[in-house]
């Protein structure tokens, strides 16, 4: 029953102190962008309401999380292309998540690069999850080639990388292109 009690105890609304107690957790508990942090902040604004003088200070208390080191845009980015990548997702996969997170141009550069560095393995790493190419039990027909394809597309590989993979035969795992 104390639970209960404490789940509907109505909270008072933030004020600075509060507001930077809120960021300091989130900082401290989430990997995060300032992006991610000043929608966290919002949302708890949302619930709870303001009661400090004028409007709440988001974007000084993301720049201030910043710049202690708290909170880092381009290790966040970083660090979520080698994820992606490890999982099998592309560079426009990856861009798109970054972009989603609210990364700059120019603190998701060394992302980028990390992500364009592992494309082929992977695209390969995609292929073997979903059973495609040559890690398919069988030459997939025409039918399964277009949505093996259309995956492969989605997951944000290039076309020329899924049309190689795809093409092998089982049990062949073809050899990326030396560029």
């Amino acid at each position: 029953m104390a639970v209960t009690r404490e789940r509907n105890r109505i909270k008072p609304p933030l004020d600075g102190a509060a507001l930077e107690r809120a960021a300091l957790f989130y900082a401290g508990r989430y990997a995060t962008s300032r992006a991610r942090l000043k929608a966290y902040l919002t949302r708890k604004l949302r619930e709870r309401g303001w009661a400090g003088q004028g409007e709440p200070p988001l974007d000084s208390l993301a720049e201030r999380m910043a710049a202690l080191g708290y909170v880092d845009d381009s290790a966040f980015a970083s660090a979520r292309a080698a994820s992606l990548s490890r999982r099998g997702y592309g560079v426009r996969r990856v861009d798109a998540a970054l972009r989603a997170a609210g990364i700059s141009e120019e603190d998701s550069g060394d992302a980028r690069e990390i992500a364009s560095n592992a494309a082929w393995e992977a695209a390969l790493r995609f292929a073997e999850r979903r059973k495609f190419g040559p890690f398919a039990p069988a030459q997939a027909d025409r039918s399964a080639y277009e949505k093996a394809f259309a995956a492969m597309l989605r997951a944000g590989h290039p076309a020329a990388i899924a049309k190689k993979i795809l093409a092998a035969r089982p049990g062949e795992i073809p050899e990326a292109d030396s560029r």
